[in-house]
Order: C-alpha cells, then sequence, then structure tokens
C-alpha cells in the first residue's frame, strides 16, 4: 500500500502531461529561437502554451512569462519590481508566513537598502486589513501577500487587500505568490487587481523546473537573468520548450471540472481532519472547512515529534511533510505556526497532509486506522 499525502510539496505527473513532455522532445526538439523549421515547430509550441495558460486567466498572452518554477517566479516579482520602481519609494510589504522564496528575497532587498513591513497574522494564519491599511505609506511601491499558505492553507483576501493598496497609491504593484493556489481557485488577476502572480507547475500534476509569472500589460519590472534576451528582454535563456508544453497540459487538467474536484478535496480534508480530532491529543491548525484551502491539513500530535511521526507513517506507506518542503534545508519549528500563536507543545509535533483530486476517501480511512495504532505506541517512548 501506498498513500500521498504530500501533495503541496509536489505532485505526481499525470499521463496526459507526461505524454505531452515526451512528445516535445521527441518532435518538437528545436531551439525556439531558431530560424529554420524545427525553431518553428518548438516556438509554435512555446506560443500556444503561452496562450492557453493566459485564457485560463483572463489574460492576454503577452502578460505571460515562462520560469523555472514557483522561486524564481517569486524572485523575478520581487527584486524586478522593487528595482524598476526605487525612485518613487524604498518600502514594502509582506506577511509573516510567506513562502521562504518570499521572505528570503525580502530580506536581499532589504540588504540592498529597502525597508520590508512583515505583517502579523491571526490565529487562522489571516492577514487583517487594519494591519495593512495602517502599514501603507507614501513609500510604499510593492506588496507580495500569498494567496494561499502552503503550511496551514489560509486564503488570503487579496482582492480586498489590493483595493486598500490602490485606492492608498494607484502605483503600488501588487504581487501574489500562487504555487498553492492555481488549479485550485479560478484565479482572476486583472479582477483582483493582481499585478503579478506566481505559479509553479509540479503543484498541479506537471513537471518540475518549470513555472511562469504573469506580469500585467505595463507593470515595470527589472530582468534578473541576463543573456540572450529571451522573452523580450524579460528572462533571458533557452525556453524549456518540453517542461511548458507539459505545464500547458497539466493548468489545462486542472481547471477541468473545478468546482467539482475542490469539493471533493473539501470532503477528503473534513474526514481527515475530524478523524484526527477523534483522537486524543490532536489539533488541526489554520482555517477549518471551507474558509481555509481544499487540499491542506496542518495536524498536531501532543507529544510526539514530527519528524518521528513522519517516518513511523512513512514505514507504514503513507507519505506526508512536516512543514513546507522547500525550508527542510534549514530545519527549525515552522515561522507559520509561531506566526498563528501557536502552543510551545506543537510546534515540533505537527505534520501536514495534503491532498490532490488523485487522492481517495478509502486512503485518508486507511491513514486514519494507522494513526490510531501508531499514536498510542509512539507516546510511550514521548521525551520527559
Amino acid at each position: 500500500m501506498e498513500i500521498y499525502f504530500d501533495n503541496a510539496a509536489t505532485t505526481q505527473v499525470v499521463p496526459r502531461v507526461s505524454d505531452a513532455v515526451v512528445r516535445a522532445m521527441t518532435e518538437n526538439y528545436g531551439n525556439p529561437s531558431s530560424l529554420h523549421h524545427k525553431g518553428y515547430e518548438a516556438e509554435r509550441c512555446v506560443r500556444e502554451a503561452r496562450e492557453s495558460i493566459a485564457s485560463l486567466l483572463r489574460a492576454d498572452e503577452k502578460e505571460i512569462l515562462f520560469t523555472s518554477g514557483g522561486t524564481e517566479s517569486d524572485n523575478l516579482a520581487l527584486i524586478g519590481a522593487a528595482m524598476a520602481n526605487r525612485r518613487t519609494g524604498n518600502h514594502l510589504i509582506t506577511t509573516s508566513i510567506e513562502h521562504p522564496a518570499v521572505l528570503r528575497t525580502m530580506g536581499y532587498l532589504e540588504e540592498q537598502g529597502f525597508r520590508v513591513t512583515y505583517l502579523p497574522v491571526d490565529d487562522k494564519g489571516m492577514v487583517r486589513a487594519a494591519d495593512f491599511a495602517a502599514a501603507l505609506t507614501k513609500e510604499t511601491i510593492l506588496v507580495s501577500v500569498m494567496y494561499v499558505n502552503n503550511e496551514i492553507g489560509s486564503v488570503q483576501p487579496v482582492a480586498e487587500l489590493s483595493r486598500l493598496a490602490k485606492s492608498y497609491r494607484p502605483s503600488i504593484v501588487f504581487h501574489s505568490d500562487a504555487v498553492q493556489a492555481f488549479g485550485k481557485y479560478a484565479i482572476r488577476p486583472a479582477k483582483e487587481g493582481i499585478d503579478l502572480l506566481s505559479v509553479s507547475a509540479h503543484k498541479f500534476h506537471g513537471p518540475k523546473g518549470v513555472g511562469f509569472l504573469y506580469v500585467k500589460d505595463r507593470t515595470k519590472l527589472k530582468p534578473i537573468l541576463y543573456g540572450g534576451g529571451q522573452q523580450k528582454d524579460r528572462r533571458s535563456g533557452t525556453e524549456n520548450v518540453s517542461g511548458i508544453a507539459g505545464m500547458a497540459e497539466a493548468a489545462r487538467l486542472s481547471c477541468e471540472d473545478m468546482e467539482e474536484k475542490r469539493q471533493r478535496l473539501y470532503g477528503l480534508k473534513r474526514h481527515l481532519s475530524e478523524g484526527i480530532l477523534k483522537m486524543e491529543g490532536t489539533c488541526i491548525h489554520g482555517p477549518a472547512g471551507e474558509a481555509g484551502a481544499p487540499h491542506v491539513v496542518s495536524a498536531g500530535f501532543e507529544g510526539i515529534r514530527s519528524e518521528v511521526l513522519l517516518h513511523a507513517l512513512e514505514e507504514r506507506g503513507i507519505y506526508v511533510s512536516s512543514g513546507s518542503a522547500c525550508a527542510s534545508n534549514h530545519p527549525a519549528s515552522s515561522d507559520t505556526l509561531r506566526a498563528i500563536g501557536c502552543e510551545k507543545r506543537w510546534l515540533d509535533s505537527t505534520l501536514r497532509f495534503s491532498f490532490s483530486d488523485l487522492n481517495t476517501m478509502e486512503e485518508a480511512d486507511a491513514c486514519l486506522e494507522i494513526l490510531k495504532e501508531l499514536l498510542p505506541v509512539l507516546r510511550r517512548y514521548r521525551r520527559r
């Protein structure tokens, strides 16, 4: 038995996507910048992918910029927009529970002389509109608020926050890391007031190493990669044609029957959460039910270290995580759990269960049964 409940870290590539990748590798293998026919075939593949993704966002194709994934998209959005607009101000705003790709980039920008405000969140991981409004200044040029938190699944009111920012100062650039949101929500950047939107393919059954950045028309953005001037000088480097083709196919699939799939995920989330809470010494972090994202459950198990329970589940064929996979190279208690005021007893005793539309209710039931077996056994060996 194998149960994969770590889909917030990465997802399994589905056959239609892998077929698209292989087809691009073996048939459209030319360099899209080459002037001959094979180059044209590759360029057409990239162009069609751009058109397809733009249509899903109700955007213009020229507003889609291909990158190597969410981290590059976040870096390009933040560094590119900050540097392009620094003559009009030096103040940036973000939240205390952003992904490391945002928080560490903000740290870099502080080293370059920018001033950054890190907004607090409430006990459900939500930004308070009053705190956000109070943080705005005449020097504010850029805001970055994630769409869905990757650890506890809180869904931020990005449209409301964007309206506050732009009513205060219309030139403020609003960025959102939507890596955990794309494919789960019908995102409309223009309608929601989002100028820059980061997405990564491997979170919705696409290949790793490819993503895109939505850049609203006329948004000023300095490149962070220099070279051959591809993608209209905004992101140099030969395009990852096969990855882009796979991402476009994965994006189309993830947006088909989205509401139906989301409700099924909410059913899994609700069933697993309720089952866990029936067990002694447990808690659920973040928004309950449909107040949060449909695919993330952050659960605390008192008296058992996260890593111990994670590996005990792994031995039984169940794969979960102890937080953000991208933060695992810098082991420490979760900044997100600290930010929501989590009690100390939960900081090193929390696991994240995250689903995709490939998961089933039978898998959730099996996971609950195994947890019931493991918890009393592991608690016999708790630290004293």
